[in-house]
């Protein structure tokens, strides 16, 4: 008898293994499809034209700081008011701190007609918009919202100007499930890749940046 119970409850806690094992981790990024388009409001913004006209635009966007919880590469999303879900199966592609860093770096470039010189290629006798980035807090429901809150620092190489900003946003969230949660940080990333764009125009035309803290 002994033995067929160990049989038994053998075969259950292999079935259970099994069962485990066979879920699939699924994998997410920040990066819009199409290459961080800007948005529509950003697409028709006539101050656009002249950061490309005037010559190529270069920018360096550092390491982004995020809330400690969040510096991992699974999704974190808030469950209740004192509770927050760390989903091993729903995954960034990497560590949030950095799907956020490529996330804005590339939206920025994109909608500037920028080239990215932070791992390297600096250029000589050019001025350099030097970004460093703040996510302050970031809480993102399923079937609710995510809501966030930005800020950053942007210096011109060649001078003394530089702008400093901070960006509240919030998205609804469609569905109940993490693909929602996903398309809406992804609005709220191109939201600020918007708004820092603005900023190096503004910056670019002497205006001292489009905002101040």
């Amino acid at each position: 008898m002994q033995g067929r119970f160990t049989f038994f409850s053998t075969a259950a806690l292999m079935l259970a293994l099994t069962a485990c094992s066979s879920t699939p981790t699924r994998f997410y990024t920040l990066a819009a499809a199409g290459g961080s388009s800007p948005s529509p409001a950003m697409a028709k913004a006539p101050a656009a034209t002249p950061a490309v006209a005037a010559g190529q635009t270069f920018i360096e966007v550092l390491p982004v700081s995020v809330p400690e919880r969040l510096a991992r590469p699974q999704i974190v999303v808030r469950t209740d008011d004192t509770r927050v879900d760390i989903l091993e199966q729903d995954r960034w592609s990497a560590p949030f701190n950095n799907e956020l860093r490529d996330a804005l770096a590339s939206g920025v470039a994109n909608r500037l007609g920028a080239v990215d010189v932070t791992r390297g290629g600096r250029p000589a006798n050019q001025p350099v918009y030097r970004i460093i980035v703040e996510l302050r807090q970031l809480d993102a429901v399923k079937g609710g919202k995510v809501d966030a809150s930005f800020g950053w620092t942007i210096a011109r190489s060649d001078n003394n100007a530089s702008s400093v900003c901070r960006l509240a946003v919030v998205e609804p969230v469609s569905g109940a499930g993490i693909d929602g949660v996903v398309q809406g940080m992804q609005r709220a990333v191109a939201n600020v890749a918007d708004a820092i764009s603005a900023d190096v125009i503004a910056l670019r035309a002497g205006k001292g940046g489009a905002c101040s803290s």
